[in-house]
């Protein structure tokens, strides 16, 4: 079975587990971790994980299938950054969905779906630990069952969108308590996307960091 993996920015923290799942798989399928659309070949899937070019039908003509992971439990949260608008939304867990790439985005049938729990207490990292183990429990399920899953249609009545997120989305408000924000600090990636706050004029920074008791 040939597998590619196509991941848009080669920084993204969840390469290395991609990576690693690459070498634990290799009794089942050959598998490439590519970023640009431009080394998309051949192969039975296409994984599109965190990926920010627009895969057209051509683009993915020469795979079997092609699969889309989507932080959230489909038709409802559609959209931008789903995992991150559910924590600051105040959730105590998320679905993970695996769906068919097609158009309009994250409206394909379903593949499968898993949950895991969000631990109040959790920052950006461990929510992305247990993201990407979730992610990467979906994506063997789907080679080590590939032509045993039946996809599911979405049901239109339920779906919502999410907007895509800007950096004034991680700006804290400085009259509120850190208690009413701490859903949107944790979530705020301190090298990609960082936690704001303004104040006489000007911006700063803010980092947030688990400290063991």
């Amino acid at each position: 079975m040939r597998v590619s993996i196509l991941i848009s920015n080669p920084e993204h923290p969840v390469v290395p587990r991609i990576k690693a799942w690459q070498r634990a798989m290799t009794e089942w399928a050959e598998i490439d971790v590519i970023h640009r659309k431009s080394e998309l070949t051949r192969g039975d899937i296409l994984f599109l994980v965190s990926c920010s070019e627009l895969i057209k039908p051509e683009d993915r003509k020469g795979y079997q299938h092609t699969l889309v992971l989507h932080a959230s439990d489909l038709p409802t949260g559609r959209g931008w950054s789903p995992h991150i608008w559910q924590v600051i939304e105040g959730a105590s867990d998320i679905t993970v969905s695996l769906l068919e790439a097609d158009e309009p985005v994250d409206t394909g049938r379903i593949w499968l779906k898993k949950t895991f729990e969000l631990a109040p207490d959790w920052l950006w990292d461990e929510i992305n630990d247990a993201l990407f183990e979730t992610e990467l429990g979906l994506m063997e399920e789907a080679v080590k069952k590939l032509g045993q899953i039946t996809p599911s249609k979405q049901h239109e009545t339920d779906s919502s969108y999410y907007r895509k997120r800007t950096p004034q989305d991680s700006v804290l408000d400085i009259d509120k308590t850190i208690r009413e924000q701490f859903n949107l600090l944790r979530v705020c990636d301190p090298q990609r996307y960082p936690a704001m706050f303004e104040i006489h004029g000007k911006k700063y920074k803010l980092t947030v960091e688990k400290v063991d008791d």
